[in-house]
Order: structure tokens, then C-alpha cells, then sequence
């Protein structure tokens, strides 16, 4: 007697805890001011625990020439005025984002390794769970380009694509659509008054 065949594996699930893209500012893999290689965009180290990422200093700081450049949130008055993530540009300095790619006829871009992860897992399940609010959670407002089922290996390839280039860092390894060029109008950011809570 035959063994009988075993059972077709479960679709992937996607499990939406509601994650703001605000998580994946953390860190920024951005394109150097002065060489054009990779820099980075981390929080100052020498602060104390992160309070809200859209209002806490920077800092950007390059490997390959050493470049450094700080960035504080504007202040108004008693309030401090955030930056507003989205696009191709980091949210704090505005420099061009090392991780960009052209994919379906548009440019897929992400903050760093764990975003590009985040994006990956989220694109190739075949069944998405949602658990919380759609209001501001990130694969929610996600275009409907990468959501597609019709774009999802293409998708995947592009997000592979970003995962290599977030191990090179050369100025020579950079992709030719991660250039300046403002490609969304950005208002002032977020309001945060210094005496209400964090």
C-alpha cells in the first residue's frame, strides 16, 4: 500500500500588527552628501532612550569619507516640529535613499535591510491577516502596485534587488534612480508640543 500524499502546506499568512512606517526611520540607508556611497541615518548615541522617532536628533554619518551632519527638529515657539516619512528622500536630511529601484514601472524604495524584510514578507503571502486599525498601519497604505497579486513576483525580485544593494556601499554600487530630485512636496511635518507627552 502506497503512503498517501501529504497534505498541500498552508498558504502564507501575513499577520498585520498595525506597524507605522514611523518604525522603520530607525535607521536610513541614504546616499552621502560629499562621496556618494551609502551613509547612514541613525538616532544621536549619545541620547537616552528613544522618545518618538519623527522628533529625535540625527545623525548622518559615511564609512566611506567620513562625512557627518546632525539634524534637530525645528523649533516653534514650545513646540518641536517632526519630519513626515515617505518617498524616496530620508525624512530627516532629505538626501536621496540608498535603497531605490525601478520595479513595474515605478520606484520601489525602503528605509533599511529590516523594511525591505518587512516588505518581502508582507508582499509574498498569499493571505493577509489584518489585526489592527488600517488608518495609519503601513501595508495598509501601501499602493495598489505592490499589493497585487499580478506584481507579486516582480515585487519580490525588486525587493531582492534592494536587499544586495543594502550590503554595497561604494559610489560606483549606487542605483541610477537613487539621485536628488524632490519627488514629493513635503508639508512642515508633525507638531509635537514639548509639555504633552511623547
Amino acid at each position: 500500500m502506497s503512503p498517501e500524499p501529504a497534505a498541500p502546506p498552508d498558504p502564507v499568512r501575513h499577520h498585520d500588527r498595525g506597524t507605522w512606517l514611523p518604525h522603520f526611520t530607525r535607521r536610513v540607508l541614504v546616499v552621502c552628501p560629499r562621496c556618494g556611497g551609502r551613509a547612514l541615518v541613525t538616532r544621536r548615541p549619545d541620547l537616552p532612550a528613544p522618545r518618538h522617532l519623527l522628533f529625535e536628533p540625527r545623525r548622518l554619518t559615511c564609512g566611506g569619507c567620513g562625512a557627518v551632519a546632525e539634524w534637530a527638529a525645528e523649533q516653534r515657539g514650545d513646540a518641536l516640529v517632526g519630519v513626515v516619512p515617505g518617498g524616496t528622500e530620508d525624512p530627516f536630511f532629505r538626501r536621496p535613499l540608498w535603497l531605490q529601484t525601478r520595479c513595474a514601472g515605478r520606484i520601489l524604495w525602503a528605509y533599511d535591510e529590516e523594511h525591505v524584510d518587512a516588505l518581502a514578507a508582507y508582499v509574498g503571502a498569499r493571505l493577509r491577516v489584518r489585526h489592527a486599525s488600517p488608518t495609519l498601519a503601513m501595508f495598509a497604505r501601501l499602493p495598489v502596485w505592490m499589493k497585487s497579486a499580478a506584481r507579486r513576483d516582480e515585487v519580490l525580485a525588486g525587493l531582492a534587488t534592494l536587499r544586495a544593494l543594502a550590503l554595497l556601499s561604494a559610489p560606483a554600487d549606487r542605483s541610477d534612480v537613487a539621485h536628488e530630485r524632490g519627488d514629493r512636496p513635503r508639508h512642515h511635518g508633525s507638531v509635537l508640543f514639548r509639555g504633552g507627552p511623547y
